[in-house]
């Protein structure tokens, strides 16, 4: 295996890099500055260089509310670069490992979301992410999509990051008790995605970890391990005027990704332990 990492320098590529250069898997990382995916180019010329035979896209536009006023920028990196890369890899036989979002869902099912369920996103960064996935099914024969939700890890453009900042100067903090999802630490993506590559596995997955919360209780479950002071008290996220529309419960279920690889992902509160634990005396 011979990897290119797009987005390598995020917290989930980041967390890529770590684990090729524990298992001494040859990689290359780029970001904006050494490769553009947005232009074709620069994408065939990096692979012929490269010669990989995985591409694992960890580059996204993620800034949900800004994406509203920013369409533009929104799916030229969620949908018209998944575009670049896929066909690109394509032609070249090379794996193509996309990551996409439980905002393709409208949150009113009630219940886990599964691979079978429709989509209705309710955003333009949902609808970007959907649209990219569609993009990739019709271009590359050999790919793994999986939908992450509320994915955190070493980095700044993560809830826990923000939070953690919050509390420096916030003794009371609010946060939403009506937005539920399931929060995913990037190492156990990581894990299962090494495994799928091992194996094989192509097509759409969910891959979240186990349960599902609160963006309150998660907050509150954070500060309690991290030891911290600030109280963190519930509110309706309509109180908080969010330019982006979000469901309301869009946890997925993990089932088929975990059956097909005989696996069980942990729970999200053991995997806000191993990033607190991380996290001590940075």
């Amino acid at each position: 295996m011979k990897v290119v990492i797009t987005g390598a320098y995020g917290q989930l590529g980041l967390a890529f890099q770590q684990e090729f250069i524990r298992k001494g898997i040859p990689f290359w990382g780029t970001d904006l500055a050494t490769c553009n995916i947005t232009k074709s180019e620069e994408v065939k010329q990096v692979l012929d260089i490269q010669k990989p035979t995985v591409l694992i896209n960890c580059a996204a536009y993620n800034l949900v509310d800004d994406a509203e006023k920013d369409q533009a920028a929104a799916f030229e990196v969620n949908t018209d670069a998944v575009k670049i890369l896929s066909s690109a890899c394509q032609e070249r036989g090379i794996k193509f490992v996309h990551y996409s979002s439980d905002y393709v869902f409208d949150g009113k099912k009630g219940a886990l979301y599964t691979e079978d369920d429709a989509v209705n996103p309710l955003n333009v960064y949902g609808r970007s992410k959907h649209e990219g996935e569609v993009a990739l099914c019709k271009i590359s024969a050999n790919h793994l999509i999986f939908r992450t939700s509320w994915v955190y890890g070493h980095g700044k453009q993560n809830f826990l990051y923000k939070l953690s900042q919050w509390t420096k100067t916030n003794q009371v903090i609010r946060v939403s008790v009506d937005e539920i999802s399931v929060p995913t630490y990037v190492e156990d993506i990581v894990w299962v995605t090494m495994k799928a590559l091992e194996k094989g596995s192509f097509g759409l997955y969910h891959l979240t970890s186990r349960g599902f919360a609160s963006r309150y209780e998660w907050a509150k479950a954070y500060v309690e391990a991290a030891g911290l002071k600030t109280q963190i008290m519930p509110a309706q996220i309509a109180s908080f005027s969010l330019k982006a529309a979000r469901p309301f419960f869009s946890a997925m279920s993990n089932q088929k990704i975990s059956k097909e690889l005989n696996i069980q992902i942990p729970f999200w509160q053991e995997g806000l332990e191993k990033y607190v634990r991380s996290m001590e005396g940075q």
